[in-house]
Parts: C-alpha cells; structure tokens; sequence
C-alpha cells in the first residue's frame, strides 16, 4: 500500500507526526507538501491527494488541516475520492470497514499526535467489509457519476448539460 499525505499550515505538524507514524512501520508514502507552517491555501493540498488517489497511483490518502473539514470537502470533490473526517478510532474503523473510505482527514486543532498515530494505524489496517456495504458505496459512485459535470468517465454515455455548454450560461 501506498499513501499520499498532505497537509495546510493548519496542520503541518501533525502532518509531520503521521510521517513519524509511516517511516516506524515502513509503509511507503509521498509527502505532497505543505513543507512548513507558512500559510497556504488547503484545497491546492486536498486535491493534491485527491488526484494522486483517484488515479490509482496511490492506494490511500491522509490530509491534514486544523480541523479536518476543509480538506475533506476539497477532496470529497474528486470523482472516486471517499475521504472521511476521523478524529476516533471507531470512525476510522468504519469508515474503511462501511464505506471503503479511501482518504482519512484529520485536524491538529482537534486532536493530539498520540490520537492522530491509533487512528492512522487503526484506518490502515481496516479493510472493505464489501457484503451490504458494496451496494451502498455503489450508490455513492452512482450519485457522484450523475452529478459529476462531465457524465462521469470518458465513453460512459452522453456528456452532462454543463459539459456541453448548456444549463447555467457558462460554457
């Protein structure tokens, strides 16, 4: 497994706590930045992830910002990204073992390093329980396909209104 990690200023330092977490148990990731504390805007970091996520270059993701929330909503944008706000173990369980969350978020602002390292460990190690939850992460991807502003992947049908210069006036 492969992991992107990124983070805001907000969260840099727990950003670089999780990297701490990563090199002790030799799991293999890219930094995608921020790589100090100087303020930065978060979503140019979200979709960092987000994209390296989405295309299967990377396995999981892990973006910080200070409270977690910003950088879920940027990365929940991505087509194929199910990122996830955790800041307890148990939802880091659930979010991996119901809904095949493939992006963890977390924020330094609500959480301590110690907290930060059992939830990234606890989410790495969850797996994809599938059976009735394959149904309902199905109906996620077929939510984010009709309102995706192209129609979803190339070749899959006629392209949205708003791809085609319809709908709101802009092209």
């Amino acid at each position: 497994m492969r992991v992107a990690l990124a983070a805001d200023h907000g969260g840099f330092r727990l950003k670089e706590e999780i990297i701490s977490f990563l090199k002790e148990n030799n799991i293999p990731f890219h930094d995608f930045g921020t790589h100090s504390e100087e303020a930065v805007d978060y979503p140019d970091f979200a979709l960092k992830v987000a994209e390296a996520v989405a295309s299967g270059q990377f396995q999981r993701g892990i973006i910080c910002c200070g409270t977690g929330i910003g950088v879920a909503i940027a990365a929940n944008k991505v087509p194929g990204v199910r990122a996830a706000l955790c800041h307890d173990t148990f939802s880091a369980r659930a979010s991996r073992e119901h809904n095949d969350a493939n992006v963890l978020t977390m924020g330094q602002r609500v959480i301590g390093p110690g907290l930060a390292r059992e939830i990234v460990r606890v989410w790495l190690s969850a797996e994809f329980a599938g059976g009735r939850h394959a149904r309902r992460v199905a109906k996620i991807a077929e939510i984010e396909k009709k309102y995706s502003r192209c129609g979803g992947k190339p070749g899959e049908g006629a392209p949205a209104p708003a791809c085609r210069g319809e709908g709101n006036g802009r092209a």
